[in-house]
């Protein structure tokens, strides 16, 4: 097992703020950073020591990316899987590695894996033509969420449907070069997620259950530690490490899920990264979901997960109306608030420009003080 040690370099395929967060990590921990970005002043460019600016599959920047870095990782999953086994072919460590990337960004055989290991998931089925979708609405069942098995994220690239009906407009509007996948809607008590960590020896470390609360598909508000019993938080934190050995992940990951009736949990959706959910590991955390990352793939010890104080973490999201957040400064009186902000100048709609945690005495003491703060917050 090769350890890569502080000095080294890093490299990352991404700009975005996951990108930046992996980077200003690293920095910390005495590492240089180049990021393999298409963007010019990305997000992670902006504190990495290098930005190259080309495409995620140019042969030419891999090729650099490989010279100047000792071990690359990246920030998102819906980079072509083939950029990944071209750094493999030119023998550099990639981690993860291309298997689970490929298998974390098909939807179809994302699911597929979950089901052959013997991780609980929702029914599903493949649906590429309009008999496929009759033949799932008859056998897996209504209601369901139709998705692109590539692509999509934040509730994109998929639409949940009641009816026959429903579901054949939801097919032709969603239909594509790649099939799609029905998958029965699951009749969940709340969305969960755990980020979990696992090291080239095989030795993994599960953060503390995030409870999830999603707004039009997009994480609103992350809750840690969830409001769930002892031992649906332990079954969770479980098939997460369950889920990171049968991929044989090294890094940090996010598994998503559902809880349902009897302390159940289904597992939803691999995230084969640092997540956003896990961004409170930052400020509520000994050691944070993205020094994790730093730690596995270079091959030093895993850090301790535990939480220093519960917490509170609020996506904050562009909305058309301008590139200047407001009332900050208001929202920045509250003495156990932590600003993040991710260098982006164009406020879109939806789009994710910083958060922040709220750490407290209880969870719902850290909610109440978030709920305060984020009203204080606006665009314009």
């Amino acid at each position: 097992m090769r350890t890569v040690l502080p000095g080294a370099t890093l490299g990352i395929l991404g700009g975005g703020q996951l990108g930046r967060m992996f980077a200003l990590e690293a920095k910390r921990m005495g590492y240089r950073v180049v990021t393999l970005e298409p963007s010019p002043d990305s997000p992670c460019g902006q504190v990495a020591d290098v930005q190259i600016e080309a495409g995620y599959s140019d042969p030419g920047a891999l090729r650099r990316l490989a010279e100047e870095c000792d071990v690359i990782t990246y920030e998102f999953e819906n980079i072509d899987a083939g950029a990944v086994e071209f750094l493999e072919g030119l023998g550099k460590d990639v981690h993860p590695g291309s298997r689970v990337l490929r298998i974390s960004q098909d939807r179809l055989l994302e699911k597929n894996f979950l089901r052959d290991s013997g991780l609980g998931v929702t029914a599903f089925m493949a649906v590429d033509s309009e008999a496929d979708l009759m033949e799932a609405a008859r056998t897996v069942g209504l209601p369901a969420v139709i998705k692109t098995v590539r692509g999509g994220y934040d509730g994109k690239g998929q639409a949940v449907v009641s009816d026959e009906a429903g579901a054949l407009a939801a097919f032709r509007k969603l239909h594509g070069d790649h099939p799609l996948i029905w998958e029965r809607k699951v009749p969940f008590l709340k969305e969960l997620s755990v980020v979990a960590c696992r090291g080239i020896d095989g030795k993994a470390t599960a953060f503390p259950v995030s409870e999830n609360i999603h707004v039009d598909n997009i994480l609103d508000t992350g809750i840690v530690p969830a409001r769930i019993s002892a031992t649906a938080a332990e079954r969770a934190r479980s098939v997460a490490k369950s889920v990171g050995d049968a991929l044989g992940i090294v890094g940090s990951y996010c598994v998503e899920l559902f809880l349902i009736e009897g302390d159940q949990v289904l597992v939803n959706e691999i995230a084969p990264r640092p997540h956003n959910s896990g961004h409170y590991t930052l400020d509520a955390c000994v050691c944070s979901q993205f020094e994790q990352q730093v730690r596995a793939i270079c091959g030093l010890p895993l850090g301790s997960t535990e939480v220093l104080k519960p917490s509170v973490m609020i996506n904050i999201l562009g909305d058309g109306k301008g590139n200047t957040l407001f009332g900050a400064d208001e929202a920045m009186r509250e003495a156990n608030l932590v600003l993040h902000l991710y260098g982006k100048t164009q406020a879109v709609a939806k789009r994710k420009m910083g958060h922040f945690t709220v750490l407290g005495d209880s969870v719902e003491s850290a909610l109440a003080k978030a709920l305060a703060a984020r009203a204080l917050l606006r665009w314009g």
